[in-house]
């Protein structure tokens, strides 16, 4: 049963989604001697692009993308305080039927703004939370999800 969860340790280990891992050899005179030295090469990514849903316990709320915007920023600056509310970030797709936005926002504020959304709480009295739909590096991503695909 160890060498199981060791094997599947080095899988997590070896195929996350947001590292390259390596292994080079430095050879010395004496093949018996030769060291590996691991190599971990983080996302380069300046950006990480979030889809994530409003959804109200009860009635239907209206909202325009600045509304929505503004009511991002007043739980950044309720968990964070001013420098909470400074963090940039962008709403690139807004869905007013839907209550669903695309956000962007720099990878180094990714947690901050995710633990603001988890936190978020109500607006103008109603009781709210945020879904976090998805969450990539990469805006191609979001272009499809499979788990939302109908097949005929």
């Amino acid at each position: 049963m160890t060498g199981d969860i060791y094997y599947m340790f080095l899988a997590v280990e070896y195929f996350a989604a947001d590292c390259i891992h390596s292994m080079r050899r430095h050879d010395t005179k004496d093949p018996e001697t030769a060291s590996y030295e691991r190599l971990v090469f983080r996302n380069a990514s300046d950006y990480h692009y979030m889809k994530i849903s409003l959804i109200f316990e009860g009635g239907n709320i209206r909202l325009n993308a600045a509304h929505f915007k503004q009511l991002i920023i007043s739980s950044l600056r309720e968990l964070y305080g001013e420098i909470g509310a400074a963090l940039p970030f962008d709403v690139l797709k807004f869905e007013e039927n839907t209550l669903s936005a695309v956000l962007r926002v720099y990878s180094s504020a990714l947690v901050r703004l995710w633990s603001a959304l988890t936190l978020l709480g109500g607006y103008q009295g109603q009781p709210c939370g945020v879904r976090v739909v998805q969450v990539t590096p990469f805006l191609l991503a979001l272009s499809g999800n499979s788990r939302e695909l109908k097949l005929d």
